[in-house]
This record gives structure tokens, C-alpha cells and sequence, in this order.
């Protein structure tokens, strides 16, 4: 969690471990939306949104146009409210 500015609270962690969250939860009473700075598999960040679902609805596409290509290992659903979150990385075929 981030603490610096006043009144956000912020907590970064990578995209697909949100998988599956519909909104932002609330926090104090529902007076304050958690903001996520999500990243990429390498940590960097993406994109910073205190509304997950309109992130789902708009943004998320945009974001994997991109990251599809520099991380292709990693899974980008075309249905992330129907994944689990969690672990980044598809597992490899067995051989």
C-alpha cells in the first residue's frame, strides 16, 4: 500500500492478479475507492485506475494490444472477469 497522498490509497501489484475483480473495493466506509496502479510481468507500471470496472469495459483492450506482444508468455483472456487471478505465466506444454 501506498500512503503518501492524503485520502488514496493505492496498491500496486500486476494486472492479472486482479482477474476476476469487478469494481474497486471501497474503503472507510465507502467514502474511499482503492486505487490500483497495475503492471506489467516486469513490474512496470500500466495504467492507475480507482475504477476497475470501467478499466474492464474500456481500457483493458487497449492495454493488451501491447502487452500480448512483449509478453506473449503471460495470460491476456479476451474475458478477464472470467479468469482467476493469480499467477502470470501460461503453463508450458507438456512434452
Amino acid at each position: 500500500m501506498d500512503y503518501s497522498q492524503p485520502k488514496i490509497a493505492k496498491v500496486s501489484l500486476q494486472l492479472q492478479e486482479v482477474f476476476g475483480e469487478l469494481s474497486s473495493p471501497q474503503l472507510a466506509w465507502g467514502q474511499v475507492s482503492l486505487t490500483f496502479e497495475l503492471l506489467s510481468p516486469a513490474r512496470r507500471p500500466i495504467q492507475t485506475t480507482a475504477d476497475l470496472a470501467h478499466f474492464w469495459r474500456n481500457s483493458y483492450f487497449e492495454v493488451i494490444k501491447d502487452m500480448k506482444g512483449r509478453y506473449p508468455r503471460h495470460r491476456w483472456p479476451d474475458k478477464p472477469l472470467d479468469e482467476k487471478p493469480g499467477r502470470s505465466i501460461k503453463p508450458r506444454p507438456i512434452t
